[in-house]
């Protein structure tokens, strides 16, 4: 019990989230790789907080995740469906299963530098659509990938 004489139950996740597609006009796409809760390549991602818009929640994981502001970050229009891993659905409330992801695009001139948050990445890597595509583990992602090559 809280001071208050009320208990503090855990906060659960949002079945709500952003993947951030972050490429270059060169065709080159930034991956993250993953550190918890398995080892696996992905583009930017996160859940929504309360209260949240998922434009906010780009915004925000973009530069949690990899130090980027002022980008060229646009929604794509995309919104996606998916089972939630069981390594996860821990995070969201009982009976929770299915979460929907926003698709969010950042165009850079060139590859930059990226300020990892450890707590969350071991490395990151530029690489061409088309390997990014092979090297990331899920299917929304690749889909995401998939769709901004074939609209470049």
């Amino acid at each position: 019990m809280s001071a208050a004489g009320c208990s503090s139950a855990p906060e659960h996740r949002r079945p709500l989230s952003v993947l951030v597609a972050v490429y270059t006009t060169q065709g080159e796409v930034l991956l993250l790789r993953r550190a918890r809760p398995f080892d696996f390549w992905q583009s930017v991602t996160g859940s929504l907080q309360a209260g949240e818009s998922h434009a906010e929640a780009a915004e925000r994981e973009l530069r949690e995740e990899t130090g980027l502001q002022g980008c060229d970050l646009r929604f794509s229009g995309n919104e996606r469906v998916f089972t939630i891993d069981p390594r996860w659905r821990h995070r969201y409330a009982p009976g929770v299963t299915e979460n929907i992801e926003y698709e969010w695009r950042c165009a850079l001139s060139a590859p930059r530098s990226i300020d990892l948050d450890e707590r969350e990445h071991s490395e990151y890597c530029w690489l061409p659509f088309d390997e990014a595509i092979e090297r990331v583990w899920s299917w929304t992602n690749r889909e995401a990938l998939r769709t901004l090559r074939d609209e470049l």
